[in-house]
C-alpha cells in the first residue's frame, strides 16, 4: 500500500486551484485534477429517486451535491484519488516483478476495479431490515441504491467510470419504492455512463485479461458476485485486494465529511444532555435507550449508528452489554456509549452518570480518575503519533490512577501496574472513525496519525461487584469517557463531541436540568 504520508492532504477549496489550470481545483500530492463544474450538468428528474435530490429535498441538499454536504466534484476526486493509488501500486509491483526477474506487466496494462453495493437483507420471509449500504461503494458514488455497482477501468489509469443501478421497474417500485434509473442516477451523481445492473456480467466479460482490483474473500453482494463478477476471476485474472487502498483514502477526511461528522457529534451531545435529564432513580435501561433515540432522530440523524450500550451498575462492566432491558437503581450510575448517523458519518460517544443526578464520593472517585487518563490521552492526538503509542500511554496513566485511589499496592512495580491496568481496561483506547464506528478496518493503529483522521479516545476503568482484589467502596462500578477526535495539522484536536457534558459538575448539572 502507498503511505499515506503521500496521499492524505487534499481539499476541495479555491485555495488549491491551480494557477498553471484556471478553474481545476487540485491534488497536488497525486497530479490529479478536476474541473470545477467540468461534470456535465444533467437536470435531476422530477420525481423521487429513492434517496435525497435537490428536487425533492431542498431543504437537505443543494443543485451539485450527491448527498447532503458532498457535491459531485468531490465524489469524482475521490474516484480519480482511487485510480492513482491504483497506479501507483501496480507501478511498484512491476518494479518488484522486474528486480525478481519475474515477467511483469507493461505500464499500459489494462486494470478493473470492482466495487459492489451492499443488497437488501431480509429479518424474515419478505420483511427487509432497514436498507445500509457499503460505505465503500457509498464513498465512491453516493448511491443509496442496492444491487448496483460501480467499475473503474483504463489503461495505466483506470479513470473512467462506469456506473450500474438496478432497472426502472414499476411492479417492483410498487413494493420496494421508487428507484433512481439510469437517468436519476446519472443526473444525481454526474457520472456520464449508466447502465443496468443486469449489463455488469457482459461488460466485465469485455475487459477479459484485464488486472482485477476486487474483493473476492467475503464478497459484500453475493448474488451479483456470483452472476457477474465471478466468471471474470475464474478467466485467470490476475486479482489484487482493493479494500486496503479504498480504505487509506477513507480515513483521511475532507473539510465537508469533518463538517458532517461535526453535526453527527453535536446530535448526539443534545441527545445525552437530553437523556441525563430525564435519568433518576429506579429507571428501566429501556427508557434511556428510547430517550436516547428519540432525541438523536429529532434532532436530525437519520438513526442511530449502531445498538447502544445502556448499563446500569455492575452490568457497565460488560463491555457489549446491549440488553437495555434492567432497572438502573437509585444511587447506581449508568454507562450509555451510543451515536448516531448523520448522512453516511457517524458518532461515536459514551458517557457514565449517576441516574439519581449527584456522584457518591467513590464513584466521583473513580470517575475524576478516568477523565484525568482521558484528558492526557486527548492531549496526545497530535500528527506523527499513533493509537498504539496513546494506548501504551493510557496504561501507564491508569496505572498511576490506581496506585492513587488504593486498588494497586503504593509499591507495586511498573509491571504489576500495567498489568492491572490492562486486567481493568481491557479494550484498546481507541480506533478509526467516519462511514462507520470501527472505521477503516484495514488500517493498522501502530501507523502515524495524519491530519483529517477522526479517531475515538476512551478510556475505562471496570470493577467487578465481586472481585476482592479492589476496595469494596469501588466494587460493582464501571466508567468510561469516549470522545471523538480530528486529527488538525497546527497539533490542536478538534474535539468533535465537546458538547456533550463530561466534568463531574456539567454531568450533575445535566442530570439536575429539567427536561423540556
Amino acid at each position: 500500500m502507498l503511505p499515506l504520508s503521500r496521499f492524505w492532504r487534499w481539499n476541495l477549496q479555491p485555495s488549491l486551484r491551480s494557477p498553471r489550470s484556471p478553474g481545476f481545483l487540485w491534488c497536488p500530492c497525486r497530479n490529479v485534477a478536476v474541473k470545477a463544474g467540468g461534470l456535465k450538468k444533467k437536470s435531476i428528474p422530477a420525481r423521487y429517486l429513492g434517496q435525497p435530490s435537490p428536487y425533492t429535498h431542498p431543504h437537505l441538499i443543494k443543485h451539485g451535491e450527491v448527498t447532503p454536504g458532498l457535491t459531485q466534484t468531490e465524489y469524482e476526486l475521490r474516484r480519480q484519488r482511487l485510480a492513482s493509488l491504483v497506479e501507483a501500486q501496480s507501478a511498484r509491483l512491476r518494479d518488484s516483478s522486474t528486480s525478481t526477474s519475474t515477467s511483469s506487466l507493461p505500464s499500459d496494462h489494462t486494470h478493473v476495479l470492482v466495487v459492489l453495493s451492499h443488497p437488501t437483507r431480509y429479518m424474515t420471509n419478505d420483511i427487509p431490515y432497514p436498507f445500509h449500504q457499503n460505505q465503500d461503494f457509498l464513498y465512491l458514488t453516493g448511491i443509496l441504491e442496492p444491487d448496483s455497482a460501480l467499475v473503474l477501468y483504463g489503461s495505466g489509469r483506470p479513470d473512467n467510470a462506469i456506473l450500474f443501478v438496478p432497472r426502472r421497474d414499476p411492479a417492483r417500485e410498487l413494493w420496494d419504492g421508487p428507484r433512481s434509473g439510469r437517468d436519476g442516477a446519472a443526473a444525481l451523481t454526474g457520472v456520464d455512463r449508466v447502465q443496468s445492473t443486469e449489463e455488469l456480467g457482459l461488460f466485465l466479460r469485455s475487459l477479459k485479461g484485464s488486472t482485477v482490483w476486487y474483493d473476492s474473500s467475503q464478497p459484500c453482494h453475493p448474488r451479483l458476485h456470483q452472476a457477474h463478477v465471478r466468471p471474470l476471476l475464474e478467466g485467470g485474472a490476475v486479482v489484487h485486494s482493493l479494500r486496503p487502498l479504498t480504505h487509506s483514502l477513507r480515513a483521511v477526511k475532507s473539510p465537508a465529511e469533518v463538517a458532517l461528522m461535526k453535526q453527527a457529534g453535536h446530535i448526539t451531545a443534545q441527545a445525552f444532555k437530553k437523556t441525563m435529564a430525564m435519568s433518576s432513580g429506579n429507571i428501566d435501561e429501556a427508557l434511556l435507550y428510547a430517550k436516547f433515540d428519540f432525541e438523536c432522530r429529532a434532532h436530525g440523524a437519520n438513526f442511530l449508528a449502531y445498538p447502544p450500550v445502556v448499563a446500569g451498575g455492575n452490568r457497565a462492566n460488560t463491555l457489549h452489554y446491549i440488553n437495555n432491558n434492567q432497572i438502573v437503581k437509585d444511587g447506581e450510575m449508568v454507562l450509555l456509549d451510543g451515536g448516531c448517523e448523520y448522512f453516511g458519518y457517524v458518532s461515536d460517544i459514551t458517557r457514565t452518570w449517576p441516574v439519581n443526578g449527584r456522584f457518591s464520593p467513590a464513584q466521583a472517585e473513580l470517575y475524576e480518575a478516568v477523565l484525568e487518563v482521558q484528558m492526557v490521552c486527548l492531549s496526545l492526538c497530535t500528527p506523527g503519533v499513533s493509537l498504539d503509542h496513546i494506548y501504551t500511554s493510557m496504561l501507564s496513566l491508569l496505572g498511576r490512577q490506581l496506585r492513587r485511589l488504593g486498588i494497586i499496592r503504593a509499591d507495586a512495580s511498573e509491571t504489576d501496574l500495567l498489568k492491572t491496568a490492562r486486567r481493568l481496561c481491557p479494550h484498546h483506547v481507541g480506533h478509526y472513525l467516519g462511514m462507520d464506528v470501527h472505521d477503516t478496518p484495514e488500517l493498522s493503529r501502530s501507523q502515524p496519525l495524519q491530519p483529517g483522521m477522526a479517531i475515538t479516545i476512551e478510556p475505562g476503568l471496570y470493577i467487578c461487584e465481586d472481585d476482592e482484589s479492589c476496595p469494596k467502596r469501588y466494587r460493582g462500578l464501571g466508567v468510561r469517557i469516549e470522545d471523538d477526535v480530528v486529527i488538525q495539522e497546527n497539533g490542536v484536536p478538534l474535539v468533535l463531541s465537546a458538547d456533550t457534558p463530561k466534568t463531574l459538575l456539567d454531568v450533575e448539572r445535566a442530570c439536575n436540568q429539567k427536561d423540556s
